[in-house]
């Protein structure tokens, strides 16, 4: 299934006044109007967003009143629980509150529940159990915002309830003492995008001030909220929020924090990653290397012993727990390749890819911890919503469903549209959960199928690389890439800049890199001028890239590559296509 480019225009004369007026070389100035920056003024906060851009954290809707709240149990020593979510951004947003609560004296610990056993958010077993054990004021993190049923249990049981959330509510609020969300209705935040941790990084931040009662916090709080800044960070990356505004602003400085100031956690997750060495951090070292190892740990049920890094103060334990948190990623990639080939050949045998709008998937074999990578990886590949449903072997349960989005389908909306054959579901509209019944699933892939029949239009099927600019190999001189850098940090809202050159030869033949097939590396040339290409994730390109014989058309992100202190472009590709069919697309 081949790929539309979409090379993105340019206004020559606005890309000028932009270089002359702010003073920046061509191409950064052609890259930020091709994101929307035009004025001088926006440039510096762009390229040098301040920690003074941070909004009051009294504004963030909710925090006012939770911050009271929670400083009053906290000077009456009342039992308090943060109740975390199981993946990288509620550990990091958990760990933010349990350190910013112990730190102000609070009786507190943290609870997440097990993705295996109970699924994600706050469930009626473990609050009921929480209250019997003594709780008094729980506190959630990155869940609870459609917990309805789930608050009254809260409340039967005697426990006050806080939640701090960011993901999209239904008709009706939960009833709790307070709800910190950055969209709660009839507010007016100008900014929605923050994740669960940046969410509790504004409610610690409060917390902080009121306990210096003062708008300035103590030393030993800033250097505390500083820290926390590198953990927000790390939940601000891996939940693919976007890299605009109050996040772009976490991120360029928790990573500075995470290099200089890491908590004992994260300098031990650094050592097992082979980051400790590194002059900078940037945030694709977040999602490809510390999120990772987090999120391993919740997907195979153990994201307790996650928070318990983040926060721990003995240097032992933090090694021994990195280390066994690299274990856990290991085993979950072993896991992660086999349910991506079992669920790629289920496509290839049951289904039309050409034809079918979407894709649901379900066995009892696979791992639930897995199926959402996996949907991921599917959705990339062919530019269609998956949905992987993890069957209970024994049919006593629900099965467990994970779904990514593709071709611009809102998966919430999509999802309760059929929601009279689901147990239950919530999330985002570019991931979101699911718990079916074995018997309905068959009912509910034709009903979310022909959702996203009518819902997705035609041309919208084939998926499209956009491009920035044309470069030749040539113009990627160490300082032209060292200038895009100063666009970073790059994620969701922010890419890393893609662009294309045409009539490259391949000067050495294709070959796997690393372990288990699944990245490439080539030699590309062009007018004379060499780079080496890396193409991660598309070792399956490697068969047909090496049966081309003449030129071919790439489109790539241009990158610094660090290795033993040497520093020199390479090129990391994003599709390719042969030249002498350039108006056909490539592989995808």
């Amino acid at each position: 299934m081949g790929k539309r480019w979409r090379i993105q225009a340019h206004d020559p004369d606005r890309i000028l006044a932009l270089e002359r007026s702010a003073g920046i070389s061509p191409i950064v100035a052609q890259l930020l109007v091709s994101r929307g920056i035009t004025e001088a003024t926006d440039v510096g906060t762009f390229l040098e967003p301040k920690l003074t851009g941070l909004r009051d954290p009294d504004d963030l809707p909710g925090v006012e009143r939770a911050a009271a709240l929670i400083h009053d149990a906290v000077s009456a020593q009342r039992q308090i629980v943060v109740y975390g979510d199981y993946d990288a951004d509620g550990m990091t947003g958990a760990a933010i509150l349990l350190s910013c609560l112990r730190l102000l004296g609070a009786r507190v610990r943290s609870y997440v529940p097990n993705r295996l056993e109970e699924g994600y958010g706050l469930n009626d077993e473990a609050l009921e159990t929480l209250a019997s054990e003594g709780a008094q004021l729980v506190i959630s993190v990155d869940c609870g915002i459609a917990s309805v049923g789930e608050a009254e249990t809260a409340d039967r049981c005697g426990l006050e309830l806080i939640i701090t959330d960011h993901h999209q509510f239904g008709p009706t609020l939960p009833q709790a003492a307070a709800v910190v969300h950055p969209a709660l209705p009839g507010t007016s935040y100008p900014f929605t995008g923050l994740c669960g941790a940046g969410v509790a990084f504004k409610l610690a931040w409060a917390l902080c001030r009121r306990a210096s009662d003062s708008t300035k916090v103590s030393p030993r709080m800033r250097s505390f909220l500083l820290t926390a800044i590198g953990l927000a960070a790390i939940g601000t990356v891996a939940d693919v929020v976007p890299l605009a505004d109050e996040n772009r602003i976490l991120v360029r400085h928790g990573l500075k924090s995470l290099r200089e100031a890491p908590p004992l956690g994260v300098q031990a997750l650094l050592d097992v990653a082979k980051l400790a060495d590194k002059p900078t951090l940037s945030s694709e070292d977040i999602a490809f290397s510390l999120a990772p190892r987090l999120n391993a740990a919740g997907r195979l049920g153990q994201a307790q012993l996650g928070i318990e890094l983040l926060t721990t103060d003995s240097p032992e334990r933090a090694r021994d727990l990195a280390e066994f948190l690299a274990e856990l990623n290991d085993r979950r990639g072993t896991l992660e390749r086999s349910v991506y080939l079992a669920a790629n050949k289920q496509i290839k045998e049951r289904f039309d890819p050409d034809r079918n709008p979407a894709f649901v998937l379900a066995d009892t074999g696979w791992h639930a911890g897995v199926i959402g990578i996996v949907a991921g990886r599917l959705a990339e590949k062919y530019h269609r919503p998956v949905v992987m449903i993890a069957l209970d072997k024994l049919g006593a349960n629900p099965g467990s469903g994970s779904g990514r989005s593709a071709c611009g389908l809102d998966l919430h909306a999509a999802f309760k549209q059929c929601d009279e054959y689901l147990v239950s579901h919530g999330g985002h509209a570019a991931a979101a959960g699911l718990r079916v019944e074995e018997s309905r699933v068959d009912e509910f892939r034709a009903a979310f199928c022909q959702y996203a029949a009518t819902a997705i239009a035609p041309e919208d099927r084939i998926a499209e690389v956009f491009i920035d600019a044309e470069a030749t190999f040539s113009q990627l001189t160490k300082q032209t890439v060292e200038q895009i850098e100063q666009l970073s940090p790059f994620g969701a809202g922010n890419p890393r800049p893609v662009l294309c050159a045409t009539g490259v030869s391949q000067a050495e033949a294709p070959r796997f890199l690393g372990s288990g097939e699944r990245h490439l590396a080539v030699q590309l040339e062009q007018y004379g001028a060499r780079l080496r290409a890396v193409a991660f994730g598309k070792g399956d390109w490697l068969p047909e890239l090496a049966a081309v014989a003449g030129p071919i058309d790439v489109a790539y992100r241009p990158v610094i590559n660090e290795f033993r202190g040497r520093r020199s472009v390479e090129v990391h590709l994003v599709d390719w296509r042969p030249t002498a069919t350039s108006s056909d697309a490539g592989p995808s």
